[in-house]
């Protein structure tokens, strides 16, 4: 069941595993970076600054997705990751969709990347590298997938080169889930008034069925 349109400029619907592939292949690095200049504004850009511009902090991407994937894994593994690394965007508390992506991409031994839309910054984070707040999203190198799918997600694994079923060593683990900004600490609170009365909180409609918007 398909939960949201993927954004591709792909044909909308997989017909083969060629047709699949060519999609994957055909898409250029992406990369997203964080930047926060010299007066303390914070910019999310995917085109890769300067060091003039201000304290450069990439965010995903292939580096730092194959930065937490070197293990012995075999071969045919090391050549999807090196190729195609693939990461897991979720959001943080309860996402049913969410368990379940982690739960497909975990059964079928695919070595990838959590990271975890927590907070206002991580969302904006987000909505500059997938131009959505659809959760669960997934990369598989440049290829956007917005939305759980699972036929689709495993035809662009297959044309990716993921073994259908799990190759990774018996000690392999998965690396934690990891917030998709850096955290910066918190100032500390000041104390509210004590006459001061509590303010309405907004009544917020539930998401679609099969999936979570935030």
């Amino acid at each position: 069941m398909t939960t949201t349109k993927r954004l591709s400029t792909c044909l909308p619907l997989l017909r083969t595993a060629a047709v699949a592939a060519a999609c994957v292949a055909a898409s250029p690095s992406f990369a997203l970076y964080k930047v926060v200049g010299p007066d303390g504004k914070i910019t999310y850009t995917d085109r890769a600054p300067s060091s003039s511009e201000g304290k450069i902090s990439p965010i995903g991407g292939r580096q730092a997705a194959e930065a937490e994937t070197e293990v012995a894994l075999p071969l045919e593994l090391r050549q999807a990751v090196s190729r195609f690394p693939v990461t897991l965007y979720t959001v943080g508390g309860a996402c049913d969709p969410c368990d379940v992506a982690r739960a497909l991409l975990r059964q079928r031994g695919v070595p990838h990347r959590e990271r975890l839309v927590v907070s206002a910054e991580d969302g904006e984070a987000f909505q500059k590298l997938s131009g959505g707040r659809d959760a669960p999203t997934l990369t598989i190198g440049a290829q956007m997938l917005r939305g759980l799918s699972p036929d689709t997600w495993n035809a662009y694994l297959d044309s990716a080169g993921y073994p259908r079923e799990s190759r990774l060593p018996p000690a392999y683990q998965h690396p934690p889930a990891t917030p998709l900004t850096e955290r910066r600490e918190a100032a500390p609170a000041r104390p509210a008034p004590a006459a001061a009365a509590a303010a309405p909180q907004p009544v917020t409609p539930p998401p679609a069925e099969g999936t979570i918007r935030f």
